[in-house]
């Protein structure tokens, strides 16, 4: 089964050029240790909030307005796809997930169904 870890960590730790570093670099170890256990489908680190748009359907009509209007201090900053067998191996993967300062990891079965 597959499993979405979407991190949501405080981005503001970016902003220190070390810091950022330094969560990269672990990220990429993370990203090695998923594939030497051959369980890693895919995954990225995405852009700022301020680079973001949200499309909205509301009466029949789609608008699009910037930013996903997050009223917290987390947001989600990227996503791991892995496939291993039970939710709790799952877990123990996000658990070793690089933090930016405070943060957490969503853990979300994927729907199985036909490859797009």
């Amino acid at each position: 089964m597959q499993y979405l870890l979407a991190i949501y960590e405080d981005h503001s730790v970016y902003a220190d050029e070390k810091a950022g570093a330094e969560i990269i670099q672990a990220h990429m170890a993370y990203s090695e240790m998923l594939a030497s256990a051959g369980v890693i489908r895919g995954g990225e680190g995405l852009e700022g909030t301020d680079t973001a748009r949200t499309v909205r359907k509301r009466g029949g009509k789609m608008a699009v307005h910037d930013g996903p209007f997050a009223e917290m201090q987390e947001q989600l900053g990227g996503f791991y796809i892995i496939e291993v067998d039970t939710m709790e191996e799952a877990l123990d993967w996000a658990a070793k997930i690089p933090m930016a300062g405070d943060g957490s990891v969503e853990v979300r079965p994927c729907i199985d169904g036909p490859a797009g």
